[in-house]
């Protein structure tokens, strides 16, 4: 009986062991892959972007680190001349109001076969939201939110489409999880010239800086 109980004790252990091994590689395997951001702004020039071509749009240019949008006749915009992949990605950057009282920060995103948009400070200020879900653009679905922005602020944004949903923080807060799983998603026409991924802003100036991406799980769930 007690070498039985020996033995039992020592297969338990083992088990121990076992789990706990598997959960560091998987906790490793994780932080591999919250580290493995790739920039998509080189902090110096406009490399690997080029101008939306919206009418009357702003000069984008560089100043120190900071990628400036300025305020166009209605959109100022830039396209993304890498390639990136249409699902299990993330998207974060910086992003402030310089002047103007519309959108400072619109982020146009691959997402499976079309696009969308996250917009901050949208219609009139402050509107959150992604543009458009069956039809319906940021100031009138299912992600509308308002907030605050204050100018000369720098915020952080992160964007998620990955495992059929698409989610949004700003800051460390949470502004947008739907599930795109039924829904017509697309863009509004007159910001088509940004996809499938570009930046833009609504007859504001916007600055932006730390403009990166990786790739994460399709089943990865949380921040």
């Amino acid at each position: 009986m007690k070498i039985a109980k020996t033995l039992a004790l020592a297969f338990l252990a083992y088990g121990v062991c076992m789990l706990m091994g598997c959960s560091t590689a998987a906790k490793a395997s994780s932080s591999s892959t919250a580290d493995d951001w790739r920039p998509l702004f080189d902090g110096r020039t406009l490399d690997g972007w080029q101008q939306a071509g919206f009418p009357g749009e702003g000069q984008a240019r560089v100043e120190g680190d900071t990628l400036l949008l300025p305020a166009g006749d209605m959109l100022t915009g830039l396209k993304c001349q890498r390639e990136l992949p249409t699902s299990g990605y993330e998207i974060a950057l910086e992003a402030r109001r310089v002047s103007g009282g519309d959108f400072f920060c619109g982020v146009t995103f691959p997402v499976h076969d079309s696009s969308a948009s996250l917009i901050l400070g949208g219609w009139g200020g402050g509107v959150c939201g992604v543009s458009c879900i069956d039809g319906r653009d940021a100031s009138e679905n299912e992600t509308t939110s308002y907030r605050p922005f204050e100018r000369g602020r720098w915020y952080r944004v992160r964007l998620k489409v990955a495992g059929g949903s698409i989610e949004a923080w700003l800051d460390d807060e949470e502004i947008v999880s739907v599930e795109t799983e039924g829904k017509r998603i697309a863009t509004r026409p007159d910001i088509d010239l940004c996809r499938p991924f570009g930046l833009a802003t609504w007859r504001t100036s916007g600055a932006l800086r730390s403009v990166r991406w990786r790739p994460v799980g399709e089943a990865a769930g949380g921040k």
